[in-house]
């Protein structure tokens, strides 16, 4: 059996590998197939397929959406999306906008903490990113300002400090609609930290299901077996797809490796086949 991982991140948003190193990483990995899904982004998706010509591997054009879902984060990824498409392309060019205008008025709340940073400087040591907190940590961390990634977090970055901004309120079903116009599978990514109860776990996948949701992850790094039953539970009640993928970072996240997780994660072949069949 061969085995895929639909849920993985690169330098162009917070992964340590590049697209060309992440696909011939996973050719090392013996995987058959990988999804390429950085934040709100799809600029590594081109180098991507372009490493992937020669090699006995499928790349799938992804992203991972991070959305708001009453006062919560809740991350949609979409697969098999039309990357090319004018009306995509033009949606995600507004979404980036305001994420840039947020990392705007973060670097202004730091240098208001006597932190000198720049949202010039950030992109300078991280070019081709989209630029997310974990760059900010990173930079922090290097900078002398703070002894942990933890503490840049605890201190500067976290949701209840006084120097994060939210960001424009992004829905889910937004990002639903605009990736099956895109031709793409909508998924619920790792619903298990989102630490909603059983009860608004449910009422959440009900509501997307009704919204376009098509698919949700059903093997992920972290889950216990117990959640594992629950998500593939969840997805024979409302009628999605199962979906899988270890949400690999690099280096960014010690010990979670592609395509197996902490170990144990083994997404197979088939569950890719029935998503490509759905598409």
């Amino acid at each position: 059996m061969r085995y895929v991982d639909l849920h993985t991140h690169s330098t162009r948003s917070d992964g340590t590998l590049t697209p060309t190193e992440l696909v011939h990483y996973a050719v090392e990995k013996g995987l058959s197939a990988i999804a390429l899904t950085d934040h709100d982004t799809i600029d590594g998706i081109d180098e991507a397929l372009d490493a992937a010509k020669e090699l006995p591997i499928e790349v799938i054009p992804g992203i991972e959406y991070s959305t708001e879902y009453r006062n919560r984060d809740v991350h949609i990824v979409g697969l098999f999306i039309d990357h090319k498409s004018p009306a995509f392309q033009s949606y995600l060019a507004k979404f980036m906008q305001s994420r840039t205008d947020r990392n705007h008025k973060l670097c202004a709340n730091l240098q208001g903490a006597g932190i000198n940073i720049t949202y010039e400087a950030l992109l300078s040591r991280f070019p081709d990113s989209v630029i997310t907190r974990a760059h900010y940590a990173a930079y922090l961390l290097e900078s002398g300002y703070v002894k942990s990634r933890k503490e840049a977090f605890d201190r500067y970055l976290g949701d209840h400090t006084p120097y994060f901004v939210h960001r424009e309120k992004i829905t889910p079903e937004e990002v639903i609609t605009v990736t099956r116009q895109a031709g793409g599978i909508p998924v619920l990514a790792h619903p298990t930290l989102y630490k909603l109860g059983k009860e608004q776990l449910d009422l959440l996948v009900s509501t997307l299901k009704e919204q376009g949701l098509m698919g949700i992850e059903c093997l992920y790094s972290t889950y216990t077996p117990q959640e594992e039953r629950h998500m593939n539970a969840l997805a024979k009640a409302y009628d999605l797809l199962p979906s899988g993928g270890s949400d690999f970072h690099g280096d960014a996240k010690p010990g979670l490796d592609l395509g197996i997780g902490y170990g144990k994660l083994q997404i197979p072949e088939s569950i890719l086949d029935t998503l490509r069949k759905a598409k």
